[in-house]
């Protein structure tokens, strides 16, 4: 190949490079075997930061999640408007990530709509003891549900768990989850799963801005929490983790520091009820 060939070749190459589309990084890794929750580990929740210069918003963000849901710093509001969920049964995989189960539906499973703009459901997954805390109090549970919208931006609707009667959703999980615990298969085919049958069952729920519990830790997420706490047993919650075979016993980022940044908890109004 003579010279100027092979330069405008090099050239054509290196504009193809940087201009085909890219992996987006604004979504939670895959594999989480490049990180953990033991602070002793050396890859702990206050390492995540350094371990790949794009998970540095782990370490330096300031608007990073979960956060405390403290009563002091909440304003009740009512003009959010309640959580729209038009959700739909779609064919589902349920995947070890390394450290949580992910339940992922091919296509997405429907959309909720916040502030005009809807955010297609993509995945669901638990954590466990909960990541955030409402007045200090950490529940046995938390799922959360992403989802993300045309453009890239995501929206996180969390359900909190305490110990009590069994979880319907979970229920319907059980041979699924139970197949996982008893072997090393990463995916796991689900069929045609609802997530209309995740119950949330209040009207009422925190809203604030803050970021993926795990790497890459990204910002400008809009959380959704649910008022209501839901019970789920002591045997479901042992379930989600003993399918994940990662031999820990929690699967939570420490809480971060809120940084004045505002947080609601919509309640309808008389009017709206």
């Amino acid at each position: 190949m003579k010279p100027v060939t092979q330069f405008l070749f090099c050239c054509f190459f290196i504009v193809l490079v940087l201009h085909s589309p890219r992996p987006a990084t604004s979504q939670e890794v895959d594999d989480e075997r490049e990180f953990d929750y033991s602070e002793k580990s050396g890859k702990g929740p206050s390492q995540w930061g350094e371990i790949h210069p794009e998970w540095s918003l782990c370490k330096d963000g300031s608007m990073q999640s979960p956060i405390d849901l403290l009563n002091e710093r909440v304003e009740i509001v009512s003009h959010l408007g309640r959580l729209n969920r038009n959700y739909r049964p779609s064919n589902a995989t349920l995947k070890n990530r390394g450290h949580d189960m992910k339940l992922e539906w091919v296509g997405g499973a429907g959309f909720i709509e916040i502030n005009g703009t809807q955010y297609v459901l993509r995945q669901s997954h638990w954590h466990s003891p909960s990541e955030h805390t409402i007045n200090g109090r950490t529940f046995d549970l938390e799922l959360h549900m992403v989802h993300e919208s045309s453009d890239g931006k995501v929206a996180v609707v969390g359900i909190m768990y305490t110990i009590g009667r069994p979880d319907s959703f979970l229920s319907s999980m059980r041979h699924h989850l139970s197949a996982v615990a008893g072997n090393r298969e990463d995916v796991t085919a689900m069929g045609i799963v609802d997530p209309k049958n995740i119950k949330i069952g209040s009207r009422k729920y925190y809203r604030y801005i803050g970021s993926l519990t795990i790497p890459p830790c990204t910002q400008n997420v809009v959380w959704t929490i649910v008022r209501k706490v839901r019970t789920v047993t002591r045997e479901q919650v042992r379930l989600l983790r003993v399918a994940v075979h990662d031999d820990s016993e929690t699967n939570s980022r420490p809480l971060q520091p809120i940084n004045r940044r505002s947080v609601h908890l919509y309640r309808p109004s008389e009017l709206e009820d």
